[in-house]
């Protein structure tokens, strides 16, 4: 049987709020250092993922004792990311969800990386969001309903050179056929005003990004 959700723990920021997300029936996969971040908690990852170079001999062995199964890999001849491992992975169980946590880190370079990665997962079909204590960041092509919750701002980007015929309901800030190129601010820091909003477009794909200060 096909999961419901997959979520992905990456080494980047984790912590208490990241637990508190795990739901029951949940398929929990630990990439690197988030696998043990996922048995520390008390958490049994379904599978622990990487090329492990952020953990010693003793976490290994670790991770190795509390994980259903293990899939490591050279450090070096790989031609992929652990998180891209991981999401292809993901994809292939066919969830209705993946959430990838902890991939909102410190190096710029695979944090971009890993939002691109957001487009791996729309071009299959796939529902996939990023998701950490301050941002929850999805890729849309098409139609999009926003509910109000606790993140604050809402933000829209362009993922393609140009995404046209945006339109927002239920914002402070409307747009109605609008559109929106690379290098473009118009679409920062939106705000609901209605307990759900709608964004609509007609071409290019668009990054949706709900934070909070």
């Amino acid at each position: 049987m096909n999961p419901t959700r997959i979520l992905l723990f990456a080494g980047g920021n984790l912590g208490n709020w990241a637990v508190q997300e795990v739901r029951e029936n949940d398929w929990l996969v630990g990439v690197d250092r988030g696998a043990l971040f996922l048995i520390r908690s008390g958490l049994v990852p379904k599978l622990s993922i990487g090329d492990f170079d952020s953990v010693s001999t003793e976490e290994m062995a670790e991770i190795e004792r509390h994980s259903m199964h293990v899939s490591s890999c050279d450090p070096v001849m790989k031609d992929l990311t652990d998180t891209e491992m991981a999401l292809t992975w993901a994809i292939e169980q066919q969830p209705e969800e993946i959430v990838l946590l902890g991939v909102l880190g410190s190096r710029f370079d695979h944090m971009l990386a890993n939002v691109h990665l957001l487009n791996k997962a729309l071009q299959t079909g796939t529902n996939c969001l990023i998701l950490d204590e301050t941002n929850e960041i999805r890729l849309i092509d098409r139609h999009s309903t926003i509910k109000q919750d606790h993140f604050d701002h809402i933000s829209l980007l362009p993922f393609t050179p140009e995404v046209t015929g945006i339109t927002l309901t239920g914002f402070l800030y409307p747009l109605k056929d609008a559109t929106l190129r690379i290098g473009d601010t118009l679409g920062i820091s939106n705000l609901l005003t209605e307990q759900t909003g709608t964004i609509t477009i007609q071409t290019g794909k668009l990054l949706v990004v709900k934070s909070k200060d």
